[in-house]
């Protein structure tokens, strides 16, 4: 059976959704999770935990676009500064250091150190990687856009310049991409709104591989 939501269910309409959707909550669709690293003005480096991003591709150009970067945080202001930003990809043993990154951002900090990683310089850019982080795409600035109208967040493209990895995570016998020692992705907040009653959890989770679809 299916059920039709096209407006806000009873069962969520005291729900706190700090300015999501709620149809992000029944959607619970996954997306990547990563940090994206630069260098603020008084050469400290910025780091932020990310998701809400998709990577496509086009005339032999990669790019990343990033759905949510808030205009009024550090990310924004160092990018738009150095044009420049590096997205580091960890795997779930060092995640909950990745999340330290959104504790650690006074303008004044090294938000990579203080969160138990480590700065390593980028081979393309002028912005730092994570050591630890088994995969991380050199990017430069393209475009932004506001998807609604006024609003504190912008949609933001970059272009990968250059890609480093882990070559026992490029290995698929090995570490890969993929399973628990590969990519993670946030599940946010999924809820059933014929049973909620309030309370429901974040989650991270991993990619498994399903068929093989074949060679090419």
């Amino acid at each position: 059976m299916k059920k039709e939501y096209p407006t806000l269910p009873d069962s969520m309409k005291n729900m706190t959704t700090y300015g999501f959707s709620w149809m992000e909550f029944i959607a619970a669709i996954p997306a990547p999770l990563f940090v994206v690293t630069s260098y603020k003005s008084n050469g400290k480096p910025n780091a932020c935990l990310q998701s809400w991003s998709s990577f496509t591709g086009e005339d032999n150009r990669f790019f990343a676009i990033l759905s949510s970067v808030h205009k009024s945080k550090h990310l924004y202001q160092t990018i738009h500064e150095t044009g420049v930003a590096v997205l580091n990809f960890p795997s779930a043993d060092i995640y909950d250091k990745c999340l330290d990154t959104i504790k650690n951002n006074g303008f004044d900090d090294d938000e990579i150190a203080l969160s138990g990683l480590t700065s390593e310089p980028a081979s393309t850019v002028e912005a730092p990687r994570i050591k630890e982080c088994f995969v991380s795409l050199e990017c430069r600035y393209l475009w932004e856009k506001e998807i609604v109208e006024n609003s504190t967040h912008v949609l933001m493209c970059l272009e990968i310049v250059n890609i480093c990895a882990d070559i026992d995570h490029l290995n698929e016998a090995t570490l890969g991409r993929y399973g628990d020692t590969g990519y993670i992705y946030n599940v946010h907040y999924p809820i059933d709104p014929e049973t909620f009653t309030g309370t429901s959890h974040d989650w991270i989770a991993t990619l498994t591989k399903h068929r093989d679809m074949g060679e090419y």
